[in-house]
C-alpha cells in the first residue's frame, strides 16, 4: 500500500514499497490489480524477445498442437508476475539478487487473467552491506479460476529503513 513520507513540515511525498524491517517470515501479501493478457501482448513480447516458436503467434500452427490454441509466452507470464509483485515487495529494493526453482505448472492462454502472490521465505541480515538485508519470497501465479501456472523464488537485497533511494533523494 502507498503511504506518504513527509519530506518537510507538512509536505508529503507517496512512497511505495517496504524496507528490511517491515518484512515479516511467513507474510502473504496478495498482488493486485491482475493482469488480463491479449493476443498483442503475446505477440510483441514474443518477436521483441526474438522468441521464433510459431506455437506462441501462429494461430493455425498453435491449433494444431496438444494445447488447440496459442501459448503465451512463459518468459512474458513470469515477467508479468514479477511485476505484479514489486510494489509490494521490491520497490525499495536495491538489486535483486537471483530467481530459482522457476515452474510453469500449467499452460497460460491469450485472455487469461492472471493474479499473484508473494510470501516470505527467508530474511537474513547482508554481510557485505550493514545498511541492507536479504528477503527470499515465493511468488505464486494463478489465472482467473484459481489455477496455479507458475511459481518460483527470487531473493532481492533490501534496504533499511532510511537508507533507500528515495529517503535521500530529491526528485
Amino acid at each position: 500500500m502507498p503511504k506518504s513520507v513527509e519530506i518537510a513540515p507538512g509536505h508529503y511525498r507517496e512512497s511505495y514499497g517496504r524496507y528490511l524491517e517491515d518484512f515479516k517470515v511467513g507474510d502473504l501479501y496478495e498482488h493486485r490489480p491482475g493482469r488480463t493478457i491479449s493476443e498483442t501482448d503475446n505477440t510483441w513480447f514474443t518477436l521483441l524477445t526474438m522468441n521464433q516458436h510459431p506455437l506462441h503467434f501462429d494461430a493455425e500452427y498453435a491449433k494444431h498442437s496438444e494445447f488447440g490454441k496459442m501459448l503465451v509466452n512463459s518468459t512474458m507470464t513470469l515477467a508479468i508476475l514479477c511485476g505484479m509483485s514489486v510494489s509490494d515487495v521490491s520497490q525499495k529494493t536495491i538489486a535483486n539478487l537471483g530467481w530459482k526453482e522457476i515452474k510453469m505448472t500449467a499452460p497460460v492462454f491469450i485472455g487469461d487473467t492472471l493474479y499473484a502472490e508473494s510470501k516470505v521465505l527467508e530474511i537474513r541480515e547482508s554481510n557485505s552491506r550493514p545498511n541492507a538485508g536479504i528477503v527470499t519470497i515465493l511468488t505464486t501465479g494463478k489465472n482467473q479460476d484459481g489455477v496455479e501456472i507458475c511459481n518460483f523464488i527470487r531473493s532481492m537485497l533490501i534496504p533499511k529503513t532510511g537508507h533507500a533511494v528515495d529517503d535521500k533523494a530529491n526528485y
